[in-house]
């Protein structure tokens, strides 16, 4: 079983900052990425920023210069660092994770139940 669990979602006033973090536990060889995906209205889940083991990052537009994402692979730990936030930046944010089980050798996709952020202007 693998689990991921977010943490750092709150109440904030615009220009403020906040920083999320989600862990991945259970039966985890390794994660060939992880990243954060925000949920919209609509029940759908827009990428928002998305890091690979090596470290390189993606940034969905609008985010990228202000949002900052990075991992500590020794504790299978993946950051969203949020700067200059706004009240558009509103949403449920939900962790995702590439996962390859031990004993396994295909990239299963596993998400969080997701932290709310709310930006008042």
């Amino acid at each position: 079983q693998v689990q991921l669990v977010e943490s750092g979602g709150g109440l904030v006033q615009a220009g403020g900052s906040l920083r999320l973090s989600c862990v991945a536990s259970g039966s985890i060889a390794r994660l060939p990425y992880m990243g954060w995906y925000r949920q919209t209205a609509d029940n759908q889940r827009d990428m928002v920023a998305v890091v690979t083991s090596g470290g390189q990052p993606m940034y969905a537009p609008g985010v990228e210069g202000r949002f900052t994402i990075s991992r500590d692979n020794a504790h299978n730990t993946v950051y969203l660092q949020m700067d200059d936030l706004k009240p558009e930046d509103t949403h449920v944010y939900v962790c995702k994770a590439g996962v390859v089980r031990i004993g396994d050798s295909h990239t299963e996709a596993h998400w969080g139940q997701g932290t709310l952020v709310t930006v008042s202007s």
